[in-house]
């Protein structure tokens, strides 16, 4: 993944300088050898590298060794701990491929993680892990989802997945008025809604651009465009757009919403947890845990703290910058 227009976040996970592949699979082939497994050293080596180190590390593993590297780690380890070490190793188109396929074809469709993944997924994004999905499954994206979800939704999802949104930065205020316009008479000044007018609107300007029509919005009727979604549609369709505001709005604010929805919810949602922290350790956690700690008036890593346990919370913790 193209890590280099995240380049005003912060991550917590980088680099590591001086790497060597043969030093970390030789730490990691003695970590789960013999009696016992030193999961410290695991963590050590897994949770303070990039996402491309870590392929540099599994195949010189197999190379060393003639053992895969994942096959080992599942064996070594349980639970959630073992999740986290196996998200840890996939290419990240993989793992989005991965967790978009399970929350289609799992029981019953998971509309929650998909309009998660593909409201964060820039075009270059989209386009790979459409490939890896493909490559896995043998099945196109876009027909999955077509065939899984109905509606506006579906519809937001399709637009979405297509990976063609505008990605200047170039604003342009009497079109953002225009648009915000338009979709005044879409929705509140009708009897109904014009779905397509929001879904054209939302999947297709740019981000800044997209500001700009909310700003518009707000200026034009004297109430935020939140309201408005909230008032006009319902269900996912509703969360789909709300998730398109937030996250264009303020994308750190956007997943630190979502970390604790999957810390504080009905119990610990632990897949949702592992995207999570796996997926935008590298681009701006240290964001997210500065808007979390804002909002919810405690910290990122007290929370990771009170639900999770072993070592799990030791390698979350690691991967937050925390341990």
């Amino acid at each position: 993944m193209d890590l280099s227009r995240y380049a005003d976040y912060t991550p917590t996970v980088r680099p590591a300088e001086d790497f060597d592949a043969t030093a970390d699979a030789e730490v990691l082939r003695k970590a789960m050898k013999g009696f016992g497994t030193d999961e410290h050293a695991i963590i050590d080596v897994l949770a303070h590298r990039s996402n491309e180190q870590r392929q540099e590390i599994d195949r010189t593993f197999k190379t060393m060794y003639g053992k895969d590297l994942v096959h080992d780690l599942k064996s070594e380890s349980s639970g959630h701990f073992e999740d986290l070490l196996v998200a840890l190793m996939r290419p990240t188109p993989d793992l989005y491929a991965k967790e978009l396929h399970v929350a289609i074809s799992g029981l019953g469709t998971d509309e929650d993680c998909l309009i998660e993944m593909l409201c964060s997924l820039n075009n270059y994004e989209m386009s790979l892990v459409r490939e890896a999905y493909e490559s896995r499954y043998g099945k196109q994206l876009e027909d999955d989802i077509i065939g899984d979800t109905s509606g506006t939704l579906k519809r937001c999802l399709v637009s979405l997945c297509n990976g063609a949104r505008d990605e200047s930065d170039d604003v342009d205020m009497d079109a953002a008025h225009s648009d915000a316009q338009s979709l005044l008479e879409a929705g509140e000044l009708i009897l109904g809604t014009d779905e397509s007018a929001f879904n054209m609107v939302f999947c297709q300007r740019n981000l800044e651009q997209l500001k700009g029509v909310f700003n518009q919005y707000e200026n034009i009727t004297g109430h935020d465009i939140e309201e408005a979604v909230d008032s006009e549609f319902s269900g996912d369709a509703k969360e789909c757009l709300l998730a398109i505001i937030r996250s264009t709005r303020n994308r750190p604010a956007f997943f630190a919403r979502r970390i604790h929805k999957a810390l504080k919810g009905l119990g610990t949602n632990d897949r949702q947890l592992i995207r999570l922290i796996v997926s935008r350790c590298e681009i701006d956690m240290e964001e997210i845990k500065a808007h979390y700690h804002s909002k919810y008036e405690r910290t990122l890593k007290e929370d990771i703290e009170d639900d999770t346990s072993g070592h799990y919370m030791k390698c979350l913790l690691a991967l937050i910058g925390e341990y």
